[in-house]
């Protein structure tokens, strides 16, 4: 209708700014074909509309209407405002997190991997405009608002789920931490402590390398692939050979005890051109910078 009785309306009204509109109201309120309809008017003229969440109101009734939490806000207003930057119209794939490999019905092979790097990474390329599909393993984080967030348990799992989404994708950004190493045989019931037996042997079989076994994978012909270098030595050296073997345009490499779980990181930058020490800083700090490095690696493929 074009009120602007209070101050709310007239800067709604008079501003051409992206507009991201968080509706909170009692459920009937919000179901009515009169909010509805001007909800609809609202997203057709341009404005961006959260859905409400599902909970107990303050009237003691449950259903749809509550407000958004923080988070999803702020991650709404920043995709918003990022919608048109460097990334519109590309696809990211971001893996993070660990992988579990089952020894028996209750135990798993793992490591420490929070996945926080790679929730930054999946942020920061949706900050820039890019559809980002986030696969990740079992991890106690949130999905970023906006991203696309697919869950997997073991590293095959996160093979087979990396290699349907990259084909027709811009970029690859290979954060996780997959096991090198499964079970050679899950055991079908929980293994026994055997009376008399002070050590236990366990058979492992190697997993797939998921960066590597993309090289001649149909339909990733021009997609940037970047990895991440874990170590506890060697650091530079490890991460250089890993940019040759498993074909890469990035390597991230990081000394793995001061970095896994903890939300700052200082890592190396590696590429063919040579390095980049980055210092210890926020993880959205360096994905921030990653990204920009990815954009670059866009834009050479596409001869810019």
């Amino acid at each position: 209708m074009g009120l602007s009785d209070d101050l709310l309306g007239a800067i709604a009204l008079s501003s051409r700014a992206p507009l991201l509109i968080a509706p909170a109201m009692e459920p009937g309120m919000y179901a009515h074909p009169a909010t509805q309809g001007h909800l609809a008017t609202l997203h057709a003229r341009g404005a961006a509309i959260m859905e409400p969440g599902a909970g107990r109101m303050a009237s003691g009734l449950s259903g749809v209407g509550r407000l958004p939490d923080t988070a999803a806000i702020l991650g709404a207003l920043r995709a918003l405002l990022g919608r048109d930057g460097p990334l519109a119209g590309r696809r990211v794939v971001v893996t993070a997190g660990g992988t579990q490999e089952p020894l028996d019905p209750v135990r798993y092979v793992g490591n420490r991997s929070s996945g926080q790097m790679g929730w930054a990474l999946a942020e920061a390329a949706r900050d820039l405009g890019a559809a980002v599909t986030l696969i990740h393993g079992p991890v106690a984080l949130t999905p970023p608002y906006g991203v696309a967030a697919i869950a997997v348990g073991t590293t095959a799992e996160l093979d087979a789920a990396v290699r349907a989404a990259v084909v027709g994708a811009a970029a690859l950004i290979m954060a996780a931490a997959p096991a090198d190493y499964r079970a050679a045989e899950v055991a079908t019931h929980k293994i026994k402590k055997q009376p008399g037996e002070d050590t236990f042997t366990l058979a492992m079989a190697k997993n797939p390398d998921i960066l590597a076994g993309l090289r001649d994978l149909p339909g990733t012909a021009r997609l940037v692939r970047v990895g991440f270098a874990a170590e506890t030595e060697d650091l530079r050296a490890n991460a250089a050979r890993k940019l040759g073997t498993k074909g890469l345009h990035l390597i991230v490499a990081n000394e793995a005890t001061a970095s896994i779980g903890a939300a700052v990181s200082s890592v190396l930058l590696l590429d063919a051109a040579g390095s980049e020490a980055l210092p210890q800083q926020p993880k959205a700090t360096t994905a921030a910078t990653i990204l920009a490095r990815v954009v670059a690696l866009i834009r050479r493929n596409d001869g810019l």
